[in-house]
């Protein structure tokens, strides 16, 4: 069998998955992201899947980068946890993850998507609304 991808990468190196949220001071919000990463890691299987923030709160990017190396990952996918498309996502991630690979040469580093349009994320709105018109009694 061959473990080649049509990169030429090994199929089963180690893959860690390195959630970049934005960050906020208050404490409750950097834990929703890390309960996030906890149903990512169920869902998906991946045994490393670290969370890490842009702004305000720890680990940064780069610690997070280096948490995934120190559990032996050779390749990190970067998923950006945020809704829009805005100049982290265009800029400031990218140029952390070049930043990083200053220190890492050999590791490989890819961004994914952000999370973007998605159907999931309105059927989670229309949950809400519902929930919310519950506790309201406007039903």
């Amino acid at each position: 069998m061959n473990n080649t991808t049509n990169r030429g990468m090994t199929i089963n190196m180690k893959t860690a998955i390195l959630m970049m949220a934005h960050g906020s001071r208050i404490s409750e919000a950097n834990d929703a992201a890390r309960e996030v990463a906890v149903m990512v890691r169920e869902i998906t299987g991946f045994e490393i899947v670290e969370v890490s923030f842009r702004e305000l709160h720890e680990p940064n990017i780069q610690q997070g980068i280096d948490a995934c190396v120190a559990k032996g990952a050779e390749r990190i996918l970067l998923m950006p946890y945020f809704l829009f498309m805005g100049a982290h996502v265009l800029h400031d991630l990218p140029e952390e993850i070049a930043e990083a690979e200053k220190r890492y040469p050999k590791l490989i580093m890819e961004m994914g998507g952000h999370l973007g349009v998605h159907r999931k994320l309105a059927e989670i709105e229309a949950e809400r609304i519902g929930e919310s018109l519950e506790r309201l009694g406007w039903r």
